[in-house]
C-alpha cells in the first residue's frame, strides 16, 4: 500500500478481511475509451469515428475477478496534465499507453467483486489505483490502495491529499530545498492543481513575497483571495513581461509551463536560486522544436540550479510528508478547488483538452460512475 494512504487508513480497517466476494448489482457490459491513434500536436477530441486520438467503446463485457483480485467499480478518474506525455512513442519516465488499451488514470473507485485470496479487502471499500478510463476494471489487490473513510470523500485521494499535493511538497523542499530566508517564489500554473498548493505551501512557510504567473483575470483573483498569494501575473496581460522584471530578482522559481515563461524567469534569477521544473505544459502539444531558451547562461552568472524531478521517485518518502499536509489541511489551511466533471467515461478525453486551454482552476476529475 502506498505510504500515503497507510497513514490515513485506520489500522482496524487494514485488518479487516472480506466478508462478501461479489455485489448484487454488477452489469455484464460496461464503456471504456481506448487510444486508437497516437496525436501529433493536439488532441483530436473525436471518439466516435475512429479517426481521433482515442475511441469510446460500449458493451464491452465486464470482468470476473480471479485469485488475487478485485473489481472495481470506478467513480471517478483523475485528469492530468502528464497523460499528455503518455500518449507519445518517445523517450520518457514511464512507457507510452500501449494502443489499443484503456487509456491510463490514476482512478478511485469502490470494491464490487472479490476474488478468492483477497483478505484485508471487503466489498464496499473506496480504492484507488491506475485503471484508466473504464467504468468497472479488475485490478489485483496488491495494487490497490485503500482510502480511509475519514476523508471528506474519496475523490480527495486524488486532489488536496493526493499526488498533486505531495508533487508540489517534494518540489519546494526537496527539489528547490526552499525556507523561510528565501524572499521571492515564482510559482507558474498557479491556479492549477499542483500550482494552488505550491502558491500555499510556500505561504506557510514565511517567505516574504510569493507570486503566482496563471491565465486570465479570473484565475490571478483566485490565486490571491483564495490561495493567499502575494501577487499573481496574468501571462495574458501585454503588460506580463514588464509586471515580471519589477519583481526583481527570484530566489525560488516552481515551473509547471517551461518554454518563454521559464526562459523570462532565468533571466532575473537571484544568485543561488533554485528552479523545480515540474512540467511544460506549454511544449506537451507541440509539433516543432521546443522553445528555445536564451537565459540559460544566468545558471552560470547567478551559480543558481535548474532541476527536473518526477514525483514517482518520491513515492517511498509520501509518509514523512502526509502529517503535515494532512494537518495543515484540517486546519483549513491547505485548500485546492476541484474542477468536477459529470457525464461519465464519455467526458475523460475533453476533460483532458481542456487542460490545455484553460478552462480548469484547481484540480480537474471526471465522475465516472453514473448511479
Amino acid at each position: 500500500m502506498n505510504p500515503m494512504l497507510r497513514m490515513l487508513t485506520p489500522p482496524a480497517a487494514l485488518a479487516q478481511t472480506n466478508k462478501n466476494t461479489m455485489s448484487p448489482s454488477i452489469p455484464s457490459t460496461q464503456s471504456r475509451v481506448i487510444l486508437i491513434n497516437r496525436p501529433t500536436g493536439d488532441i483530436n477530441p473525436d471518439i466516435t469515428s475512429g479517426k481521433g486520438t482515442f475511441k469510446l467503446e460500449k458493451d464491452v463485457p465486464v470482468e470476473q475477478p480471479k485469485e488475487g483480485q478485485a473489481l472495481i467499480k470506478v467513480e471517478w478518474s483523475s485528469i492530468d496534465p502528464a497523460m499528455r506525455g503518455w500518449l507519445d512513442d518517445s523517450r520518457s519516465y514511464m512507457p507510452p499507453v500501449p494502443l489499443n488499451s484503456v487509456m491510463r488514470a490514476g482512478t478511485v473507485g469502490s470494491i464490487v467483486a472479490l476474488g478468492s485470496n483477497t483478505e484485508g479487502f471487503s466489498i464496499g471499500d473506496h480504492v484507488s489505483a491506475y485503471v484508466g478510463w473504464q467504468e468497472y476494471a479488475v485490478a489485483p489487490v496488491a495494487a490497490l490502495q485503500k482510502i480511509p473513510t475519514t476523508l471528506k470523500g474519496p475523490e480527495k485521494a486524488l486532489s488536496v491529499l493526493g499526488t498533486v499535493a505531495q508533487t508540489a511538497y517534494w518540489g519546494l523542499f526537496d527539489v528547490a530545498q526552499l525556507t523561510s530566508k528565501d524572499k521571492v517564489v515564482v510559482v507558474s500554473g498557479a491556479a492549477g492543481a499542483v500550482g494552488s498548493i505550491a502558491i500555499q505551501l510556500a505561504k506557510l512557510t514565511g517567505c516574504e513575497k510569493v507570486v503566482g504567473i496563471a491565465g486570465g483575470a479570473d484565475k490571478c483573483r483566485y490565486v490571491k483571495e483564495k490561495l493567499g498569494a502575494d501577487d499573481c501575473l496574468d501571462y495574458k496581460s501585454a503588460s506580463f513581461k514588464e509586471d515580471l522584471k519589477r519583481l526583481g530578482f527570484v530566489d525560488v522559481y516552481f515551473d509547471n509551463v517551461g518554454g518563454e515563461i521559464l526562459d523570462l524567469v532565468m533571466g532575473q534569477l537571484a544568485v543561488h536560486a533554485r528552479i523545480a521544473f515540474c512540467g511544460a505544459i506549454s511544449a506537451y502539444n507541440s509539433t516543432g522544436d521546443h522553445y528555445a531558451l536564451k537565459n540559460y547562461v544566468q545558471l552560470l552568472m547567478q551559480k543558481a540550479k535548474l532541476h527536473g524531478f518526477i514525483i514517482m521517485d518520491y513515492v517511498s518518502r509520501f509518509g514523512e510528508s502526509l502529517p503535515k499536509l494532512s494537518k495543515w489541511y484540517s486546519e483549513g489551511k491547505l485548500q485546492l478547488a476541484e474542477h468536477k466533471i459529470e457525464g461519465g467515461v464519455e467526458q475523460c478525453v475533453d476533460a483532458l483538452c481542456g487542460l490545455f486551454t484553460g478552462v480548469n482552476t484547481g484540480k480537474t476529475m471526471v465522475h465516472i460512475a453514473k448511479n
